[in-house]
């Protein structure tokens, strides 16, 4: 149940009202949006919220108890503020939305009537549609290890212990062709052995797409060009002279991480978890004879 002010709760009681709806929308990198339904911009909490930005929410569902509510919000690409380029790139992925209900005429007099996160983003014709979850949704998020073969640290941190600039797995490249927006062919990478780089993660540090990462999905070398083949298209165009450095990839494998990288001692999986054919055995004439010995010494 909201709490209303004073001031707020006389204005919703009288007979007409000048309500609006405010989005505030904090990315992950800080930066904060404002939006809102009225046909002029509304100042809320040191934020500008534009009028122009054409958005528009869908019905809010709520549920009692630890059910996951939600909804959406839809517009066209026409503010300033909303790229294509951003959210290609993953800028509004778990942003924090703070939707209120102000008073146009006077917005102080707002009350907060969710709090959500941004979800799946669909981008089509100039037009996007966002989905809105609830709080309730972190509690889907799994929490605590996962007991499993494959090695459920990521590479070159804390867990794992290898230090990737010291151990020499780690490399800098330079664009020389890019194919397209996900294939390029790049110099300084001529050490490093093919498909070292597979599963890997490569990060621009020049260009229109400088500071953004991408997996690594195929790495190859040929007259001492490095070709590699990302798992996403970038948002912006890749140029010549784009720098970039690369890390190499692990396939989360015991043999990988003992024989390519010596850190068995570190390796944080379980390879000999008996698997689901083996919990699921039973006695039969097609197997081993059943005379009471042991199976495993």
């Amino acid at each position: 149940m909201k709490t209303l002010s004073a001031g707020l709760a006389a204005h919703v009681a009288s007979p007409a009202t000048t309500l609006a709806t405010c989005w505030t929308l904090t990315r992950r990198d800080g930066v904060r949006l404002g939006f809102t339904d009225h046909d002029r911009p509304i100042t809320l909490d040191g934020v500008v919220h534009e009028a122009a930005s054409g958005l528009g929410s869908s019905e809010d569902v709520a549920a009692a108890g630890l059910s996951v509510g939600g909804a959406e919000v839809s517009g066209a690409l026409a503010s300033a503020a909303i790229a294509e380029a951003d959210i290609a790139a993953g800028l509004y992925d778990g942003a924090r939305v703070t939707v209120t209900r102000v008073d146009w005429r006077d917005p102080a007099e707002h009350v907060v009537l969710r709090i959500a996160t941004i979800g799946e983003i669909v981008e089509r014709d100039g037009a996007f549609r966002a989905e809105l979850r609830g709080l309730a949704a972190e509690l889907d998020q799994p929490r605590g290890r996962l007991y499993g073969h494959r090695c459920d640290a990521a590479f070159g941190d804390g867990r794992c212990g290898i230090d990737l600039a010291a151990a020499g797995w780690r490399g800098t490249g330079t664009v020389v062709v890019a194919s397209s927006l996900r294939s390029l062919t790049a110099s300084g990478l001529a050490a490093f052995a093919a498909g070292l780089f597979d599963r890997g993660r490569l990060v621009f540090t020049g260009g229109a797409n400088a500071g953004r990462a991408v997996e690594v999905k195929f790495h190859d070398l040929a007259a001492g060009l490095a070709r590699l083949e990302l798992w996403q298209p970038m948002a912006a165009p890749i140029a010549t002279g784009d720098g970039f450095t690369v890390t190499a990839g692990c396939d989360k494998r015991f043999a990988t991480c003992r024989d390519r990288f010596g850190n068995a001692l570190n390796f944080r999986g379980f390879p000999h978890i008996p698997g689901n054919d083996f919990v699921l055995a039973h006695p039969g004439r097609s197997r081993l004879p059943n005379d009471g010995k042991a199976l495993v010494r």
